[in-house]
């Protein structure tokens, strides 16, 4: 993940298996300065695979073994759990079960143009904002349309995720969730899940006086290719000095 030479980033590699479990492709960045050695901040992503949630975790110093039948994770990665100040996690497919456009498109009857576009904005082969821009403009949402969405369609939550997130907070755990998608939408997820509203990282619809679509707030750092790393390392800067404080 680009914007982040400066932390030691432990990457998890996953094998993937038709079954769920809460642990999906992680990375932690350690948080460190002059006066701190400890404090971790984790980004939980969505797997590069959307068939199913990761089964199985080993370090990638482990995968050599090409052993991928262990369905539990490593004492290193339950480690890193345990020890985390901050567990950053992204929403579309991974806590939650769907892509969020793609399901609001579907829903105004624009999903097959969409998602076509949405695959293209995780392969890479675009940049985020123009295909968040595109995809958009293909169904220019209004407000009616995106609260009668919510109405008729609450939240898929991934299996576990609940859990997690009450394990996570029970200690003391600061939870935050980082997305590509829409803060209107991901709200109730928060809420549902009982993250505060400030530990929301995501992109916000605009609308007019009348409700008509008008765009996306494009100084959002998650509106952006890197927008994600860019918002991680927001957190960590605040916690840096928080701790810092503290000292």
């Amino acid at each position: 993940m680009e914007g982040l030479v400066n932390s030691r980033i432990i990457p998890i590699r996953t094998s993937c298996r038709r079954h769920y479990s809460v642990f999906l492709p992680t990375f932690s960045l350690q948080l460190r300065n002059k006066n701190l050695n400890k404090g971790q901040v984790w980004m939980m992503r969505r797997p590069k695979s959307l068939d199913s949630v990761a089964a199985s975790i080993q370090p990638l110093e482990a995968s050599t073994t090409g052993n991928t039948d262990n369905r539990q994770p490593s004492k290193e990665v339950l480690e890193l759990w345990r020890s985390a100040d901050a567990v950053c996690f992204d929403v579309d497919s991974t806590v939650c079960v769907d892509e969020g456009i793609d399901e609001l498109a579907e829903f105004c009857g624009a999903g097959k143009a969409v998602a076509e576009w949405t695959a293209r904005a995780m392969g890479g082969s675009v940049p985020f904002e123009q295909a968040l821009s595109a995809r958009l403009s293909l169904f220019k949402p209004s407000l009616a349309q995106v609260q009668d969405f919510l109405d008729k369609r609450p939240p898929r939550i991934s299996p576990g995720i609940e859990e997690l997130v009450k394990k996570l907070m029970a200690r003391n755990t600061d939870v935050y969730l980082i997305s590509g998608g829409f803060r209107q939408m991901i709200n109730p997820v928060a809420s549902i899940l009982g993250i505060p509203q400030e530990n929301i990282f995501a992109n916000q619809l605009l609308f007019g006086s009348s409700g008509e679509f008008l765009g996306f707030d494009a100084n959002e750092p998650t509106s952006r290719s890197g927008g994600k790393a860019t918002a991680v390392q927001q957190i960590r800067k605040v916690r840096i000095q928080g701790i810092s404080h503290d000292w």
